[in-house]
């Protein structure tokens, strides 16, 4: 068995990598789209939204649009989440989390 300075050094080594990868995923953009690309949002892993384009020919139909806008942010949300979640998995050399267990950003 390893004695407690091992392993609060591990511990820290940890905490140290999941900090790194949570800074690198702030730079790491995800494009969620809609409508066959006509709306897309532009974010970070982390959900920071950094642009939305919208195709000139929806501009007529508020409906559609505001449809299309939700979709394209859910659909970021959920590459975003997929790319945390493997980034974490990655950070933390394999070691499994509990179930429902979720990070703080």
């Amino acid at each position: 068995m390893q004695n407690i300075e091992d392993i609060m050094k591990m511990a820290q080594e940890a905490q140290n990598k999941l900090m790194e990868e949570q800074a690198r995923l702030e730079k790491v953009e995800i494009e969620g789209a809609s409508g066959g690309g006509m709306v897309k949002v532009r974010a970070t892993a982390k959900g920071r939204v950094i642009a939305v384009n919208i195709d000139d020919s929806l501009l007529g139909d508020k409906q559609m649009l505001e449809d299309l806008v939700a979709a394209a942010f859910n659909d970021a949300r959920v590459k975003a989440e997929a790319a945390v979640a493997g980034s974490m998995s990655q950070a933390m050399g394999g070691m499994q989390m509990p179930p429902g267990f979720k990070m703080p950003f």
